[in-house]
């Protein structure tokens, strides 16, 4: 288990092949994904202990200068952000679904990570790029306070970034809408 997540949201496809090797020439981290995504953006989605992540990251943040659309650091993460990224399948009897929705990518993982320490929900699962235009949104579920919690919990975060595209809270989903829910996993993995 990484004890932290970064993500470099950069504004040019070159910049970010340069950034990278920075990076990972800077620090022992675990690359999760370095990816093209739309609308013509650069990615790098990154994890590993505390100190070589900020070390990482601090290059990164350095070699991207004003290519740098946004970014996010988040040491001591929730566990539950790096099992939400690879995707599940949902079964079980589902009291309250919340749905976060951002333009930012770094901004999604962010408020993601604080709905899940500041309200008593589950995690389902991240989506962020490809397919997305530049987007993200999660999901959690739990009771219907805990979800309004982590709804506000993760709306502030968004809101305050100027990033935050919609939020919605359904009570007692359908099965049939649940095996729609989070299909496919983000970057084309399984």
């Amino acid at each position: 288990m990484m004890d932290a997540l970064a993500l470099l949201e950069i504004d040019s496809i070159a910049r970010g092949y340069r950034v990278l090797d920075a990076m990972v020439k800077e620090s022992p981290i675990t690359v999760v994904t370095a990816a093209l995504v739309e609308p013509g953006k650069y990615l790098i989605l990154f994890g590993g202990g505390v100190a070589e992540v900020d070390a990482a990251y601090t290059i990164g943040v350095d070699v991207a200068g004003d290519t740098l659309l946004d970014r996010v650091f988040l040491p001591g993460v929730h566990p539950r952000l790096w099992t939400a990224l690879a995707g599940l399948t949902l079964t079980g009897d589902i009291d309250t679904i919340g749905i976060i929705e951002s333009r930012s990518v770094a901004g999604v993982i962010e408020a993601a990570d604080r709905s899940v320490k500041e309200a008593r929900v589950v995690l389902l699962g991240l989506r962020i790029a490809p397919a997305l235009g530049g987007k993200g949104f999660y999901v959690v579920e739990g009771q219907q306070p805990d979800v309004e919690a982590a709804l506000d919990a993760g709306t502030a975060v968004l809101s305050g970034r100027g990033k935050l595209v919609h939020a919605e809270r359904i009570a007692r989903p359908h099965p049939d809408f649940l095996a729609h829910l989070l299909r496919p996993a983000p970057f084309g993995g399984s």
